[in-house]
Parts: C-alpha cells; sequence; structure tokens
C-alpha cells in the first residue's frame, strides 16, 4: 500500500472529495500538523499534499513552524516526487519555489468559474475547465508565478489560480476538494473573515454550495485521477 501524507492546519480543511480517489488506489492516508515535526524523509511520502489554513504564507516571524513547512517542500520538489499544494499550499509552495506572496487585490470567496490557459486546456485540470464549471475560492493573498512553473489558470480578480510544474507538482489556489457536507463547519471556522469581508454571507455561501458542490466533486475527481495517472500514483502504487 502507498502512502499520502497531508499537512493540515485546521481541523476542517482535510482532503475532502479527494480521499475517496486516493483510498481507490491504494493510498493511505496521514494527516499532520506541521507544527508537530517534520522530522521525515521528504521523499518517504508517495504523495505530499500542503493544504489550506487562514495564515499568510509569508508569515513565518509569527508562526516559525512555516520554515520547516517550506524547507520540507522544498525538498521534495527537488526529489521531484509528487506534491499537491491547496490553496495557503500552493503559496508555500510558491515561496519554496522562489515566488513572491503577498495580499491581493481582494478577497476572493466563493463559487465562481475558472479560465484555463492554452497549458491548462491540455492538463488534467481540463476537467475543471468546462464553460459552466464552477469551483470554491477562499483567500486573500495570491502569488507570482514561480520560475520554471507553467500557468494553468486565472480568474478575473487574480491571475494565478493554478500552476504546475514537470507532471509532478502542482498547485491550486482554489479549493476543488470541499463537499457539501464540510460547508457548515468552513462558515464557522472563518465566521470572523466572512463578516469582514463586504459582499460576503453564509447564506449565500451555503445556497451556492448546494447549488454547486455535487457537480464540482465529480470534476474533481476526474482531474484528481488524471494529475495522479500523469504523476505516476498508478493503482496499487
Amino acid at each position: 500500500m502507498g502512502t499520502v501524507l497531508a499537512l493540515r492546519h485546521v481541523p476542517f480543511e482535510d482532503l475532502g472529495i479527494f480521499a475517496g480517489p486516493l483510498a481507490e488506489r491504494g493510498l493511505d492516508v496521514t494527516y499532520r500538523a506541521p507544527w508537530d515535526g517534520l522530522d521525515l524523509d521528504p521523499a518517504e511520502p508517495d504523495l505530499l499534499v500542503i493544504l489550506g489554513g487562514p495564515i499568510g504564507a509569508y508569515e513565518e516571524a509569527a508562526y516559525p513552524f512555516l520554515t520547516d513547512e517550506i524547507r520540507l517542500i522544498e525538498a521534495r520538489l527537488a526529489a521531484g516526487k509528487p506534491i499537491l499544494g491547496i490553496c495557503l499550499g500552493a503559496q508555500l509552495m510558491a515561496r519554496a519555489l522562489g515566488a513572491r506572496v503577498y495580499p491581493g487585490p481582494a478577497k476572493e470567496i466563493g463559487w465562481a468559474p475558472l479560465t484555463l490557459t492554452e497549458a491548462g486546456r491540455a492538463s488534467p485540470l481540463a476537467a475543471l475547465g468546462d464553460d459552466d464549471a464552477m469551483v470554491l475560492h477562499w483567500h486573500g493573498d495570491t502569488f507570482d508565478l514561480p520560475p520554471g512553473a507553467v500557468h494553468l489558470a486565472r480568474t478575473a480578480l487574480v491571475e494565478h489560480q493554478a500552476y504546475a510544474v514537470g507532471t509532478a507538482a502542482l498547485g491550486l489556489q482554489f479549493h476543488p476538494e470541499v463537499p457539501a457536507a464540510a460547508i457548515e463547519s468552513w462558515l464557522v471556522g472563518h465566521a470572523n473573515e466572512i463578516a469582514a469581508t463586504t459582499g460576503v454571507d453564509p447564506v449565500t455561501l451555503r445556497a451556492d454550495t448546494a447549488r454547486h458542490a455535487a457537480a464540482c466533486a465529480a470534476r474533481g475527481r476526474r482531474f484528481l485521477n488524471a494529475w495522479l495517472d500523469g504523476a505516476g500514483l498508478t493503482a496499487g502504487a
């Protein structure tokens, strides 16, 4: 059986709908909080996933564990082993690759479509780029495209929504992994941020999730399976 290590920054942000496809491939998932220590071989897990969280990827003075987390990501990238970063995870990967992370033009919270680049349309993200496809966005920071990375997706507000480095490293600013059943945890966990963001409210987020989450989950599973295939994580890995 293969292994997945998922670094989780808040309890309610987990692998969500991605857990099923990983289990179907015989990949056993372990969650770890990065502040609990990262004394491990960065190349050991078959897949490393860096999940989201409400802190900034540049706030290591306030959250010193980020320094070790970025070092782990750097070593994983150098090893060329599969790594997936989601939201904060994509930002930490961008930093590990030498790019700048900084506050974006505005909070991007809610359901909205992606616009795929030509490279994105030829990538596993094609499953998320249909004309009627919607994904969940929940972030305030953004990043420059890392050196050597391929730009895959944008939105009207944020230019860099997804990037790849080879076939084994992928960063996603958005959240294709969140199932409908998890939205209440997100609404409660991010209540202060929602209240402080003009034009964002839990009633609308809940209704939009009920409208879009099931279709996003189906597309998200197709996307993940295609990416895992390309990264060499086949069934029985």
